[in-house]
């Protein structure tokens, strides 16, 4: 643990949960922390995202050791997402936890994600605020977090609207699309017909074969990967070139014309606050997330979307189609001022 240890370490303060996979719960909870007035003290199973801005807790992990009979149940029959029987690393996580939240008491928990962090921060009396995801959250467990929640941050806008549990919607607050980069100002594509392939850390990059193919369809086009691949970009034509993973994204994206990109949350939200024309292409998640979002985003007319990557003589027309459309429309899913929109949420709670 770093910073913030002992007793009284979270008086008057919000703790905020940050789940380890891929790097847009981090990316958003690190831009809402930024905003609150109220003290924030971080946790999990990471170090502290960039520009952090006070105490972090690097909690144990749950997970490794194998599936075996002494671990099994992860779900606790279909109740919870993850609580493997007998697990070390799940016990110190948990005991961390409730440490850190007897010593305040905090006055808030911030879930992003994890219905049994929620569900302990509110054993212990805890209010809780839970990151609302899109898809089919109609499991016992997702019911459950979000019939305790206190607010429900949904990183999406109103409008379009998208199917949602009737019960909760006094509860949620629409925050609109959040992204790292909502302080940025965008300026107008380069006109050159530049590519960008956004990638993110927890999808596994993208294809190097599918990659080639559709540079080389498009020779009239300069494609550029930001991120992973899943494997070695071999023969690449000349129009494709990879610049890994890069701390600057929002470079890369002000240099493109046409970003394409999966329809995870952090993803879109970047493209949106780029206000460039997008091609998203959901890619399989838990509960249809990505799916769900690529629907609200192919009916609102946001984006290009296609259920699965284009074939090669495919491209050409979907690119041009992209670009006929434009990112001007993104100003109806990002407004820029999400982050401070959910600070102000967490802060009235936690007053």
């Amino acid at each position: 643990m770093t910073g913030g240890t002992g007793p009284g370490a979270t008086s008057g303060t919000i703790v905020y949960y940050v789940h380890h996979h891929g790097s847009g719960h981090a990316h958003r909870a690190a831009a809402i922390a930024a905003h609150c007035r109220t003290p924030v003290v971080g946790v999990g199973s990471r170090p502290a995202p960039y520009g952090w801005p006070g105490a972090w807790h690097e909690l144990p992990l749950d997970t490794g050791g194998g599936d075996t009979a002494e671990t099994a149940d992860v779900t606790a029959g279909g109740t919870l997402h993850w609580v493997p029987r007998h697990h070390d690393g799940l016990r110190a996580r948990t005991a961390a936890v409730s440490a850190l939240l007897a010593a305040g008491p905090a006055r808030l928990l911030v879930a992003d994600v994890s219905v049994e962090i929620a569900l302990l921060a509110r054993l212990h009396g805890v209010p809780v605020a839970v990151v609302a995801q899109p898809g089919e959250r109609l499991d016992r467990a997702h019911r459950t977090v979000y019939d305790l929640a206190e607010v429900l941050l949904a990183p999406w806008p109103a409008d379009p609207p998208r199917p949602w549990r009737p019960e909760l919607t006094g509860r949620t607050v629409h925050l609109g699309g959040l992204s790292r980069y909502d302080d940025r100002t965008a300026r107008p594509g380069p006109g050159r017909r530049r590519v960008l392939v956004l990638t993110g850390s927890g999808d596994g990059g993208a294809d190097p074969a599918a990659l080639a193919a559709a540079a080389s369809a498009t020779p009239d086009w300069t494609w550029r990967v930001a991120g992973g691949l899943t494997g070695a970009l071999r023969d690449a034509p000349p129009n494709l070139a990879c610049a890994g993973w890069t701390g600057e994204v929002w470079a890369e994206l002000q240099d493109a014309d046409v970003v394409v990109g999966h329809a995870g949350q952090n993803v879109v939200a970047e493209i949106a606050a780029a206000r460039r024309a997008a091609v998203v292409v959901p890619a399989e998640r838990p509960y249809g997330e990505q799916v769900a979002t690529g629907a609200v985003l192919r009916a609102a007319g946001l984006a290009t979307v296609r259920d699965r990557w284009p074939a090669p003589a495919d491209w050409p027309g979907v690119l041009d189609e992209a670009m006929s459309r434009g990112g001007a429309g993104w100003s109806r899913w990002s407004d820029g001022r999400a982050a401070e929109r959910a600070a102000a949420v967490l802060d009235g709670i936690a007053a």
